[in-house]
């Protein structure tokens, strides 16, 4: 296995330094996840074999060792999620408490429920979400009709577990990455300024979408202005953003 702590490339250093995945797969089943064409896998396959890499903790700890890697904020996780709904996740608990003791903090995302590791977390570890514009009566459907994230849990569910990473004292923050649906969208920023310390906006990459970016990001930043929100545009939006016409 290479060193599992890597640093990210491309639109993935937008997220942070260093990053670690940790499982084979995820069962959230997100239609846009490019996690499978990255890892040469069938989507199939790594939506429905997921478990923990073969020796990661111990890898994890070796390289930490090895390397004296401390004072990082790293990045859970790129080609999977820290919390897959459905799955056991001691091994994202046991790799949280390696990190910690070298003295590093973790940054985390995920559309599953990580409540149950916020004991391990203090006031320079992120806790955040994915909202890509669903829940409460905002519905959306891809392009074939059918929900873009069947397997995740929903999206009140992910905002409540933020809120209570937020009143335990630990950084909150959300990913509304890829939007999806602009009112719900829209509907979760304005929900989000009480219990959010930053949040970043992307649009849909790779797939069609009836949203017009340019106005989207424009009302989107407007929004957290107005909420005084810390905010960040992704790159590609940016440029939509920026477009002359």
């Amino acid at each position: 296995m290479k060193p599992p702590i890597y640093e990210p490339k491309g639109k993935a250093k937008e997220y942070g330094d260093l990053a670690l995945n940790i499982y084979t797969g995820c069962p959230h089943r997100c239609y846009y996840c490019f996690a499978p064409g990255v890892l040469h896998k069938e989507r199939e396959a790594f939506h429905s074999r997921v478990e923990p890499r073969p020796g990661i903790v111990e890898e994890v700890r070796k390289q930490l060792e090895k390397e004296q890697i401390t004072g990082k904020l790293v990045h859970l996780c790129f080609t999977c999620d820290p919390y897959p709904t459905g799955y056991d996740s001691t091994a994202t608990r046991e790799i949280i408490q390696l990190l910690k003791e070298h003295g590093n903090h973790v940054q985390i995302l995920t559309k599953g429920d990580g409540s149950r590791d916020f004991d391990l977390l203090d006031s320079e570890d992120w806790y955040g979400i994915t909202i890509s514009g669903g829940g409460y009566g905002c519905s959306y459907m891809d392009e074939h009709g059918n929900h873009p994230e069947p397997g995740a849990i929903l999206t009140f569910e992910r905002f409540n577990a933020l809120d209570l990473a937020h009143r335990r004292g630990i950084k909150t923050w959300i990913s509304f990455e890829p939007v999806l649906n602009e009112p719900g969208v829209m509907f979760w920023i304005s929900q989000s300024a009480a219990s959010v310390d930053k949040v970043k906006i992307g649009k849909l990459n790779y797939h069609k979408s009836e949203i017009n970016w340019k106005w989207f990001g424009i009302k989107a930043e407007a929004l957290c202005q107005s909420l005084g929100l810390d905010y960040y545009i992704k790159d590609s939006l940016r440029a939509e953003m920026e477009r002359l016409t």
